[in-house]
């Protein structure tokens, strides 16, 4: 049976992509100064003022107005009423709550006379997911895998020079046909690509085509592929002049574009702490793991979390019937081979690290452009043993 699948990237000049950078990018300058530190960072952006909201404890001094204007600059919003050295921005961050602070800081089991990895507790209740499959090198959907390569070839013209006349704003979209479970060919391709004024519409095609859209390998590709190109017929106002921007607005571009369940919580702007964003890391490098060693095609994993509770309150793995043991088995893999409290995995996963900037834009997975230590598969081995 053939059926088609869509996902959607957008560039990390998008509105929303721009706060998930400078939220990630005031992140990054926090834990360079202070490894320990506890922050949640968001940004609102709209017409001609940012707005940077959040709480911080830290002992760190970090200019955040100055961090700001730099990540506008170095995403290309040099002109217009939103340029790095023309928008007003508005600085309203605080201490973190000692409410929350106080289950974070000492856990349920430490104040029980727990052992120290029950140091930490999770930042916040929720669940968490991470997913893997075999459609691509990078054990991604290829969907998403694709529409996030032609968003970063997308600022890569625009900043290159190659494509001059791109501005930073931008999106993607793939659709992709199966044959049953099985990726056969590239149906519909849609690019909307902020632009000058000085060129016209059939020229911006005619460069997309040629620049952009080579990214996708050419066996995908047939004479019945579609091409949207700007399908508006013109981009000329893009970025928060357009349209507003939000922190934590794309999670599903910042994961595995709809293939998968999502827990809801968003990642950028957020210390290790909040499992909403390390507890996922986590995820997806378990998932990882076990398509790698093959011992599932597909993995999808949720953990569950309490505030100011280590241990997870569950541990969930469904294979989709391609599993080579049972969830349960796979289940208790996880639980054995992958450290799953706060302080564990933070360590495990090296987080307390400036890393976070690199991902706010064009996933948070399946990024072979990075080093990111949710991505490897060292626990391969450790999986095939306990599973024997």
């Amino acid at each position: 049976m053939k059926k088609l699948f869509t996902s959607e990237s957008v560039t990390e000049g998008h509105p929303d992509k721009l706060c998930d950078r400078i939220s990630d990018a005031i992140v990054d300058e926090i834990l360079k100064l202070d490894p320990n530190a506890r922050c949640a960072i968001e940004c609102c952006a709209a017409s001609d003022r940012l707005m940077l909201m959040g709480e911080v404890s830290a002992n760190a001094q970090v200019d955040y107005e100055g961090v700001a204007r730099r990540t506008i600059k170095e995403i290309g919003y040099d002109t217009g009423t939103f340029a790095y050295d023309k928008c007003g921005v508005t600085v309203s961050i605080h201490r973190q709550s000692p409410d929350i602070a106080m289950g974070v800081d000492s856990s349920m089991e430490n104040k029980a006379g727990g052992a120290p990895e029950d140091l930490l507790g999770a930042g916040d209740q929720g669940m968490m997911f991470g997913y893997a499959c075999r459609e691509t090198e990078e054990l991604m959907p290829l969907p998403i895998s694709l529409a996030h390569k032609l968003a970063l070839r997308l600022t890569e013209a625009q900043k290159s020079g190659t494509l001059p006349f791109l501005r930073p704003d931008g999106k993607t979209q793939v659709t992709v046909e199966y044959d049953g479970k099985k990726p056969v060919r590239v149906d519909t391709v849609v690019v909307s690509a902020q632009h000058d004024e000085s060129i016209t519409q059939e020229f911006l095609k005619k460069e997309i085509m040629k620049n952009v859209i080579c990214v996708i390998p050419e066996n995908l590709l047939d004479e019945h592929t579609k091409y949207l190109i700007n399908p508006t017929g013109r981009f000329l106002i893009g970025g928060p002049e357009g349209d507003s921007g939000l922190t934590g607005r794309k999670i599903i571009v910042d994961t595995y574009g709809g293939r998968c369940a999502h827990g809801g919580g968003a990642f950028s702007g957020k210390d290790p702490t909040k499992v909403d964003r390390s507890a996922a890391y986590m995820a997806r490098y378990a998932a990882k793991n076990i398509v790698a060693a093959g011992l599932a095609d597909k993995c999808e994993i949720e953990l569950a979390y309490a505030i100011g509770v280590p241990e997870p309150v569950s541990v969930y793995v469904e294979t989709f019937g391609t599993g080579k043991a049972s969830e349960e088995r796979l289940s208790e893999a996880v639980r054995h081979i992958f450290e799953l409290r706060p302080a564990q995995l933070i360590n495990a996963l090296d987080l307390r690290r400036p890393i976070y900037r690199q991902t706010a834009a064009y996933g948070h997975f399946g990024r072979d452009d990075l080093d990111l230590p949710w991505e490897r598969t060292d626990r391969v081995e450790a999986l095939k043993d306990f599973l024997k």
